[in-house]
Order: C-alpha cells, then structure tokens, then sequence
C-alpha cells in the first residue's frame, strides 16, 4: 500500500498569505492609532492645566518624615541594626565608601543631607526622584531609579544611624 503525499493546493496557501497579511494589518493599525490617540490626549490634558507650585526645598526630601531627632551620640544598638539592613537590601548598589556602584557611595551623605531626606529617600524613592531637586540630580547623574525595597520608618531611621556611624568611624 502506497501513501501518496498530497501537496497543498495553491488557493489553500494564497488564503493563509491572506490571513497573515490582515492580522498584520489590523495589529499595527491599532497600535498605531492607540499610541497617536494617547499622546493627543495628553498634550491637550497638559495644555489646560494650570502651572505647578513650586516646591519649597527645606533639604528634607518628600516623603513622610518632616522631623528625626538625632542625638550628638550614635547610638550603638540601631546602628547594628541599620547594619544589617544594609547589608540586606543596600549593599547590592550602595557601598559605604565614596565608591559609585550602581547607586553613589555612601561616605558622608549624613554630612551632605539632612537626616530627614536620608530617610525620605530611603523609604520613598520614586517620588523623591520626580520631586526633589537633589534626588534628580543624582538620578540624572547615576542614571537608574532606586528601587523601592519597603523600608518602614523604624527600618530608615536605623539604616540613617549606621550611616552616621559610617560617616563618624570616616
């Protein structure tokens, strides 16, 4: 017994060509009209808004912290404990010397920043970056967000104590 192969007829691959063709076709169409339609939308969503207050920059940052007291003193129990979220969740960008990883380096940042910025930028990173004007900065310079890692207040305000810890031992 023979099994004879059968070529598939010229209309059957004309008909798949087709289907192709148009589902190529009605994908790129709508994409393209989404994307046009978007932009419009935003230009002219942009166009009546009226101009933004400026933000007054008190070098706190924006975020929930507006005041942390820090004693002349480091305070030894937080600062092993800010050690070890450090070592946690920072060390990967962050070293403790002036060395850039991914992120800048650490040295003297307690020295640069008020505490309460250390901690906004530490607990609220991406809205720092689109709003403080030091935050921008070193996003444009370092060239990558800063990951949001869930840091609480009580977390922040330890890894800021090791950072003063850092920066005293310098």
């Amino acid at each position: 017994m023979k099994i004879k192969k059968q070529k598939p007829t010229n209309m059957k691959s004309i008909k798949s060509a087709a289907l192709l063709f148009l589902a190529a076709l009605v994908f790129y169409s709508c994409s393209s009209d989404n994307t046009a339609t978007t932009e419009t939308k935003q230009e002219s969503g942009l166009a009546h808004q009226a101009p933004a207050a400026p933000v007054e920059d008190d070098g706190k940052g924006i975020g929930p912290i507006t005041s942390v007291e820090v004693g002349a003193e480091i305070d030894e129990a937080l600062a092993a404990e800010g050690k070890s979220i450090f070592e946690g969740k920072c060390s990967a960008c962050h070293q403790l010397s002036d060395q850039k990883v991914v992120g800048p380096g650490m040295a003297g940042v307690t020295e640069r920043r008020k505490p309460e910025w250390v901690m906004n930028m530490i607990i609220n990173p991406e809205e720092m970056t689109k709003k403080d004007p030091a935050a921008k900065k070193l996003l444009a310079e370092h060239l990558t967000q800063m990951t949001n890692q869930n840091i609480n207040e009580t977390d922040a305000r330890a890894l800021l104590e090791f950072l003063r810890q850092n920066d005293k031992n310098s």
